[in-house]
């Protein structure tokens, strides 16, 4: 190699240390002048205020400066209530911007410019507010231990323009919607961040270097913002819904509902929520499956105010907020029925309070109230009925403290309580949990203990804990850890565990490159392996070894592989659903086979794909599914997703029931389950839409030979017992949705939905039969609501002319 060349990567070399390994440093002023967010920057204040240039890549190319043409450019201002944000984004197409419209919160394939915030600079939090080129705005409270939360929003203005050098943004972040010390002279953490959806390129002003796997510690630096203020943070939403009922079985009834959410700030770091009367009659519907399984099946939390803002009540993984509503089980003889059974019971109200000490020390609160609810069971045989009580008042209450240090590590103790009225089961469980990092950021230590206490008939108390170690740096990264959980640990009053009394044994292997190269942009290379050993006996209850391999092509188009397998037989103590915990079953090993695609989703059309087969070390028994999704991208108003999935298991054991004369019935059945999905979008712009999701679930399975579980967990035929327990589940969801945001954080949604459940022991093969009996049967219900949120904010309350008018010093009247 020449010398001169030696000499030339030395010197870029040198440059990049200096212009990477440094934070960058952006320096803010005040301005008593009103900024229009208008996106025209003319204001006097734009013209003065420091820029913030030279972006470099995230992805693909790592550590990339940003090319001339997409240079970005932007300014910061703050007054006394908001700090303000002014972004230029050239592009050389600008015809070429992908401007995609969506509803609030989704990114879809559009391009986007962000800024993020810390207020406190201790590199494990950021605020982050993003625009699409179509206007679209994005909110995400981020922390490093749970990555982005979209479901957290704030009220904040933007507005974007195209123009003839590409097109640009302008923000209005108000304090209210941030969180910050009261020093009086303020460092901020700050990132700014840009994506080039088109040729799927993300840009940030201070470098995030992909070999860490912390991003928040890696954002530059924010000066110049001083003496300033966290306003009075009151906010009211009153809202208003009327409920149109409608089914087979019982007349038209209108129903209407009003509440109140507020949100105050105890003070600059602490906000209190709550909800009085809640009103959840528009969330997402549950995508409800046959579950033939011994646990419960579990559903994702849809409830706005148990999903936003709820990072810190997540720490020791004790809580499942969908306890806190949910309709118990009732035990039911044989001759008993009840007529009306609730799907909820009602959510009388609920609050948290949440925030952090400029020390790190984050404390939250969280409390809700449900009220008592009973139901009428009638006797089949006497006609006589009596009222049981299906839940009693109960409280639920969550405390967490949670603290951090060295800007990337944290130990928190978190304590869940549930209490019920009467002579009812009461809960108390405890976690400390801890998070440790290096200073660098290459090795982390996880782990906590959990401690459950329960009042019942008969006093259990039990314990869970884990310890891991992690390499969370460079290519090659490992991790290897161990939990045990005792026999009595129970957490399911308010949080959700499938499995007691084991130990375990895991750990993880991976390479992944950090550059792209000539045929990957991305390419990760992972093995996982595990054992759970139950604790009295050794017996190996689970265990699996797990290789995987996700890239992306340089044409940004996913391609997935793996293989899973469970090499060892294990021996299942859940199955049996007995009294006596001893008793297992034995299930043989398995190895699956799966494959991923999906192309890249700027493209009008793209599809996943995703076959996966299976092969049971057992004659006969093989499992294979298929996933398949094509999208359609009609233009940036309207698109339509459709999505089906099928999955045929053969020859699967599984429990069935008890005979009478104690024996654990299994069955030998084949089970053959299809999914329809289709999601449609079309949006006038970019804070009027409307949204259509549809399902059809068809899971059934047939008992082709009953046997009987003996002690040393094998299976025997069975040829005398002949109930009939097939399953049959249809459900039927149509949602189809309007919402316009007509005023900041105010929303007029419409929602039409009609859904049905039917079971039955009988069961046809006929995909057309079943889907008319879904959409075509006495539990078919229909659901027109109109709701009305209004948000106001008490500082402009205070501060219109309407208030004013109140305050005003009048004369004195003299007599």
């Amino acid at each position: 190699m020449p010398k001169y060349s030696c000499y030339s990567i030395c010197i870029i070399l040198l440059f990049a240390s200096k212009m990477f390994g440094q934070k960058k440093t952006l320096q803010t002023q005040f301005t008593d002048e009103k900024i229009s967010i208008d996106g025209k920057f003319d204001e006097k204040a734009w013209k003065s205020a420091q820029i913030a240039t030279d972006f470099v890549m995230y992805a693909p190319y790592n550590g990339v400066p940003i090319p001339p043409e997409k240079k970005t450019e932007v300014k910061i201002v703050y007054t006394n209530e908001a700090i303000y944000v002014a972004a230029s984004l050239y592009d050389d197409q600008p015809s070429e911007i992908s401007r995609e419209l969506t509803e609030r919160d989704n990114f879809a394939t559009a391009d986007h410019f962000g800024v993020q915030l810390n207020g406190y600079n201790d590199g494990q939090q950021e605020f982050r507010f993003f625009v699409s080129a179509a206007g679209v705005q994005i909110d995400v409270f981020y922390t490093e231990a749970n990555g982005e939360d979209v479901s957290w929003n704030a009220i904040w203005e933007s507005k974007t323009q195209l123009t003839n050098f590409g097109w640009v943004v302008e923000m209005r972040i108000p304090y209210a919607a941030l969180r910050f010390s009261t020093e009086k002279k303020q460092t901020w953490g700050l990132n700014f961040y840009r994506e080039i959806r088109r040729d799927n390129q993300q840009y940030n002003w201070n470098l995030i270097r992909n070999e860490i796997s912390s991003e928040s510690n890696q954002a530059g630096i924010l000066e110049g913002i001083e003496n300033i203020k966290t306003p009075t943070r009151l906010f009211l939403i009153p809202f208003s819904s009327y409920y149109l009922h409608a089914n087979k079985n019982q007349k038209t009834y209108g129903e209407l509902k009003g509440g109140l959410d507020i949100k105050y700030g105890i003070n600059d770091a602490f906000t209190l929520d709550a909800i009085l009367i809640p009103d959840f009659g528009q969330t997402k519907f549950d995508n409800v499956e046959l579950n033939l399984s011994a646990f419960e099946q579990q559903f994702a939390e849809n409830r706005p105010f148990f999903t936003e803002g709820t990072d810190l009540f997540n720490k020791g993984d004790l809580l499942y907020t969908r306890r806190i509503g949910e309709s118990p089980s009732i035990a039911l003889a044989d001759n008993e029925t009840v007529d009306v059974y609730p799907n909820t019971i009602k959510l009388i109200n609920a609050l948290k309070v949440s925030g952090r000490t400029k020390g790190g020390l984050g404390i939250g609160v969280l409390n809700a109230v449900t009220e008592q609810t009973s139901v009428e069971v009638k006797n089949t045989d006497t006609n006589q009925t009596r009222l049981e009580t299906l839940a009693p008042v109960t409280n639920y209450n969550v405390f967490v403290l949670d603290q951090r240090f060295n800007k990337n590590s944290s130990v928190s103790l978190t304590n869940t309580n549930v209490t019920r009225n009467g002579d009812f089961r009461d809960a108390n469980v405890a976690a400390l949990a801890w998070d440790l990092k290096t200073t660098a950021n290459t090795f982390q230590m996880l782990g906590n203990f959990q401690y459950s206490l329960i009042n019942d008939v008969e006093d259990t108390n039990g314990f869970k804990s884990y310890l891991e170690f992690n390499k969370t740096k460079g290519k090659y990264r490992y991790g290897i850890g161990g939990s045990y959980v005792s026999r009595d640990y129970d957490n399911n009053d308010l949080g959700i565990n499938f499995q007691t009394h084991y130990h375990s044994f895991y750990g993880n292997v991976s390479y992944r490159i950090l550059k792209p190269n000539k045929t990957f942009n991305s390419f990760k290379l992972s093995l996982n392996a595990a054992s759970d050993y139950e604790n009295d006996t050794g017996k190996t209850q689970n265990n699996y070894l797990n290789i995987g391999l996700n890239t992306y092509n340089t044409k940004n188009d996913y391609f997935g592989y793996g293989v899973n397998s469970r090499p060892f037989k294990v021996y299942d103590f859940y199955e049996p659903r007995s009294a006596d915990d001893s008793k297992f079953v034995i299930y043989p090993e398995f190895y699956e086979t799966w494959f991923f695609y999906s192309s890249n989703y700027i493209r009008k059309f793209a599809i996943d794909f995703n076959p996966t087969i299976t092969f049971l070390n057992e004659k006969d028994r093989m499992n294979y599914g298929v996933f398949i999704s094509p999208r359609y991208r009609f233009s940036d108003h309207l698109s339509l997703i459709y999505s089906f999935k099928f999955s045929r298991q053969n020859r699967n054991i599984g429990w069935v029931d008890f005979d009478d004369d104690g024996n654990t019935i299994f069955a030998r059945r084949n089970r053959i389950t299809y999914i329809n999905t289709l999601q449609g979008k079309y949006s006038l712009n970019a804070n009027m839409n409307l949204n259509l999701t549809v399902r059809h679930y068809w899971s059934y399975a047939v008992n082709h030979d009953y046997l009987t579980l003996q002690d040393d967990g094998t299976l025997t035929d069975n040829l005398i017992y002949n109930t009939n327990k097939n399953s049959n589940l249809n459900t039927w969801n149509l949602d189809l949705s309007y919402s316009w945001w007509f005023a900041p954080g105010s929303q007029v949604s419409v929602l039409y939905r009609n859904s049905s459940s039917l079971f039955s022991r009988e069961y046809s093969r006929q995909f057309g039969s079943n889907f008319r009996d879904a959409i075509n049967n006495e539990n078919l219900s229909h659901v027109l609501s109109i709701s009305v949120r209004y948000f106001i904010d008490y500082n402009t309350l205070k501060n219109s002319k309407f208030s004013k008018s109140f305050t005003k010093p009048k004369e004195r009247i003299h007599f």
